[in-house]
C-alpha cells in the first residue's frame, strides 16, 4: 500500500513536469511564433485517472471496499479484476489471485492487495484531528493538518488513500 502512494506522488510529480515543461512551454512557442523541434512525452493522465478516477478509480473501490464489513482484500482484488479487465495499464498477474499491475510512466509494478483495506482504514476520527490540529503546541497541529472542508463534512470516513490523493 504504501509503494502504491509513493507511486501515486511520482505519477502526479511527472504529470506536472510534464504540464509545465512540455504542454506550457510548447504552447507559448506556438503563440511567440519560435520554431524549435517539438518533444515527443508520454501523457500520464490516463494512470493518474486508472488511480484516482471518482467514481471508479482503484482508491474509490478500495474506499468502497473498506466501508464493507464483510469484504477481503481476495474480494476487492475481484472488483479490480472485473472494473479494469480491459484497461491499457491495469493487467492481472497470471498466477496471482490478489496481485495487480499498473504500467506507470517509469515501468510495470505488481502489486499485492493484502494489507490494503488495512492500511486504507487506519484513520483519524474527524473529532480527533479536530481536536489535535487545534492544539496550542506547533508539533502537535502540524501533525495533524485541518481537514478540507469536504471530507469533514460529508462523511465520518476519511481514508488514508482520499487523504493522500488530495495533499
Amino acid at each position: 500500500f504504501e509503494q502504491f502512494c509513493i507511486n501515486l506522488t511520482n505519477e502526479k510529480l511527472q504529470q506536472h513536469f510534464n504540464e509545465h515543461i512540455f504542454k506550457m512551454e510548447q504552447e507559448e512557442y506556438v503563440k511567440e511564433e519560435i520554431h524549435w523541434s517539438y518533444i515527443e512525452f508520454v501523457d500520464n493522465q490516463e494512470i493518474l485517472d486508472l488511480i484516482e478516477k471518482k467514481p471508479g478509480g482503484i482508491i474509490a473501490l478500495l474506499d468502497e471496499a473498506c466501508m464493507f464489513p464483510r469484504s477481503t482484500h481476495e474480494t476487492f482484488a475481484e472488483k479490480l479484476y472485473q472494473t479494469f479487465r480491459d484497461h491499457r495499464r491495469f493487467t492481472k498477474p497470471k498466477l496471482s489471485r490478489t496481485g495487480f499491475t499498473i504500467s506507470h510512466y517509469a515501468g510495470d509494478v505488481t502489486y499485492q492487495t493484502e494489507h490494503f483495506l488495512d492500511k486504507n482504514k487506519d484513520y483519524v476520527i474527524a473529532e480527533h484531528q479536530a481536536l489535535l490540529s487545534a492544539s496550542s503546541c506547533q508539533f502537535v497541529s502540524g501533525l495533524f493538518p485541518p481537514l478540507p472542508e469536504e471530507t469533514s463534512k460529508t462523511s465520518k470516513f476519511s481514508s488514508i488513500g482520499t487523504r493522500f490523493k488530495v495533499q
